[in-house]
This record gives C-alpha cells, sequence and structure tokens, in this order.
C-alpha cells in the first residue's frame, strides 16, 4: 500500500483545512450546509479520514461524523439529511441521535432505518459540549456490529484534536518565558513536545493504514480498524497529560482555547472502546 499521499490529497486536506477555518464560528447549521455542499460526505475512506482529522483539529460540531461514519457504512447509501446508527447492541450512547434526521438499527433481521423523529431520543451530558450524544430507545432488539469505518472516523477525529493541542502548545512555549529564556528552549520540554508528536503520527499511520484497507476491502480491515482506534486512543491519552503539563494553571482556564481539543480527543477515545479494549479485541 503507498502511505504518501498524491497532490490532489494534499489539495483536498489544504482545501478541507481553509474551508473549516473559514466557516469556524459560524452557527452549527451553516458549517453543516457547507459540508453537503462540497460533497465531503461522498469521500471514499482515505480521503474522509483527511476531512475528519481536520474536523478534529477545529472540533467540529456538525453530525459530520456520525453520518458518514456510522449511518454511511450500515445504511449503504448517505441519508436524507443527518444520520446515525445503532450497531453496539444497546443504543446508550448513539452519537448525534437527538438531531438525525435518519437512525440506522441494526438488528438481528438485518439493518433498518428509521425517521429520527420517531425513535426516543435522550441527550445525555458528555465530557465534550460540541458533541450531540443521546440516549436511545428503540423498538425491538438490537445487535451489535460495529463498522470499521466507525472505529477509523473516530481515530482520526482523535488525531486531528491532538495535533490541535501540540499546535496550541508549541505557540505557548515559544512566547512563554520563564528565567530569561523561552520555556521551549528547555530539555524536559523539548522532550515533551516530540513526544506527542510521535505518538500523533503513530496514531495517524494507523489511521490511514485502516482506511486504505477499507477502500480495498482488505481482510486485515478489523484488525486494523481496532489498531488505529487503539494507537488513536493512547495518543490522546500522552497528549492530554503533556498539554496540560506544559500549559500550566493555564491550561485549566475555561478561557483557554485548549480545553475544547483536549475533551474532543477524549471523548473519541471513550466512544465505542477505550483503548484498551481494542487492545484486547487486537488478542482475540
Amino acid at each position: 500500500m503507498e502511505f504518501e499521499l498524491d497532490y490532489e490529497q494534499r489539495l483536498l486536506r489544504r482545501t478541507v483545512r481553509e474551508t473549516v477555518a473559514k466557516v469556524r464560528g459560524r452557527p452549527e447549521r451553516e458549517q453543516w450546509a457547507t459540508y453537503l455542499r462540497l460533497g465531503w460526505l461522498e469521500a471514499p475512506p482515505l480521503e474522509l479520514a483527511l476531512v475528519l482529522e481536520e474536523l478534529g483539529y477545529a472540533a467540529d460540531p456538525s453530525p459530520f461524523l456520525a453520518t458518514a461514519t456510522w449511518f454511511v457504512p450500515l445504511a449503504g447509501r448517505l441519508p436524507e439529511g443527518s444520520g446515525t446508527a445503532v450497531f453496539d447492541g444497546h443504543g446508550r450512547y448513539v452519537l448525534d441521535a437527538d438531531r438525525a434526521d435518519e437512525v440506522a438499527l441494526l438488528t438481528p433481521d438485518g439493518v433498518t432505518v428509521v425517521p429520527g423523529a420517531g425513535l426516543a431520543a435522550e441527550r445525555i451530558p458528555v465530557l465534550d459540549p460540541r458533541l450531540h450524544v443521546a440516549r436511545i430507545r428503540a423498538p425491538g432488539e438490537l445487535v451489535a456490529g460495529v463498522p470499521d469505518l466507525a472505529l477509523t472516523g473516530l481515530a482520526a477525529t482523535a488525531v486531528g484534536a491532538c495535533r490541535k493541542v501540540l499546535d496550541l502548545v508549541l505557540a505557548h512555549v515559544r512566547q512563554r518565558v520563564q528565567f530569561g529564556r523561552p520555556l521551549g528552549s528547555f530539555q524536559a520540554v523539548k522532550h515533551k513536545a516530540a513526544d506527542m508528536h510521535v505518538a500523533i503520527e503513530r496514531a495517524r499511520a494507523l489511521t490511514h493504514f485502516a482506511a486504505l484497507t477499507i477502500a480495498e476491502d482488505d481482510p486485515r480491515r478489523t484488525r486494523a480498524a481496532h489498531m488505529a482506534k487503539a494507537a488513536a486512543g493512547e495518543c490522546q491519552r500522552l497528549v492530554f497529560r503533556y498539554g496540560l503539563q506544559l500549559f500550566g494553571a493555564m491550561g485549566f482556564t475555561w478561557e483557554n482555547e485548549l480545553q475544547y481539543a483536549l475533551k474532543r480527543a477524549q471523548a473519541c477515545d471513550l466512544l465505542l472502546g477505550t483503548a484498551s479494549a481494542h487492545r484486547k479485541a487486537l488478542l482475540s
């Protein structure tokens, strides 16, 4: 498999980055409408991972993640509006279930798509206030069967959020002065920043590999998705710890932008199983 991005993929990444930065801060409906108009939902798996990384970087509040990686792989089509899916067998933590136009349910008889308004969905508070997570009371029996793309999508989003943390940290330690020197000039700070960078690149490589196996319908796709989700979860734990340490007390304030990236990264780890759960899955 070719792991280097080609010209069109690099162009897509730059375009997504510029577009997300431009619409950030606008109402959620406007952001979502922009993504739909640009056709990002129709991107192949690797290109979709590039889009999701940039959305994770911006802590995007739209239903793009649930629609592209929860609904589409289960329903096999784009939704009429926004979509999500219940494939964990119980419907406790369903991304965007409280506002999805369509919901795909995985049942013993196959996949059933129902209007979102027809389900009893209760939004529940989670760590990341920009994420919509709800509890669904679906009629009938549900079964478990998580799509590989759902795990890969969460991994890509977490990588983007971790990259945002690193960028914020680097900007901070370059301008923060201690003992007459920039904080970033101290060796201990450099080591922590380097460890964060290595963890992000490792998680990104495994996420891209997982996306490629899905695109090729490679028999390793499920194993690759578990590896990507585990690596992203381990990455966010290290980045979360070092990011807060290097920011010091400023990192705990509500005014600091750091909180949004940290919360998005950790939420992506918690949804559909933490890193330890996916490492165990690799042993089975």
